[in-house]
């Protein structure tokens, strides 16, 4: 059985509830987006909801935590990405992940590839069908999920990426 489960049209409705819920208890946001799988139309994704926060700056990026925590959160920083606060919601009876948030300060470059990603995917049914192939695959060879699967898609996404960031340009 594979991580990754069919479209599920209550997906944008899940990430707007939680956005709402960000955007009443977070100081310091400009906007918050859904990103990932579940925000393409149609796509195959894992169920966690990937959303993007945009903070005014860095300082209130950082001053967020405390409130972000205070919905349930783990906050985790940079994880491994500078300039980004990685924080998750696990479901707390099951412990299975339900949201993850990619926080930036305004003007990240992380976040125009983003949208940039997610603006193509959602725009183009034939990259659409593309990436849902190339996930289908990944996740065949590498059932157990995790860095295998991102690794096994990366040279397909960022390629994307990069062509659809020349179309911006």
């Amino acid at each position: 059985m594979t991580f990754l489960v069919a479209p599920d049209p209550d997906w944008p409705n899940r990430a707007a509830r939680e956005i709402a819920r960000w955007k009443s208890a977070v100081k310091g946001l400009k906007t918050v987006h859904h990103i990932g799988s579940t925000s393409i139309p149609g796509m195959p994704a894992k169920q966690v909801i990937d959303l993007l926060p945009v903070f005014e700056d860095e300082k209130a990026q950082k001053a967020a935590q405390n409130a972000v925590e205070a919905l349930g959160y783990e906050w985790l920083g940079t994880y491994g990405l500078e300039g980004r606060a990685y924080a998750r919601l696990d479901d707390a009876d099951s412990g299975v992940r339900q949201v993850q948030s990619h926080c930036y300060a305004e003007d990240h470059p992380d976040i125009r590839r983003h949208l940039a990603f997610r603006d193509a995917l959602r725009s183009n049914g034939v990259l659409r069908a593309g990436y849902a192939s190339v996930k289908a695959a990944c996740a065949a060879r590498h059932p157990e999920g995790g860095a295998a699967y991102g690794t096994c898609k990366s040279e397909w996404i960022d390629k994307t990426e990069a062509r659809a960031l020349e179309r911006l340009s």
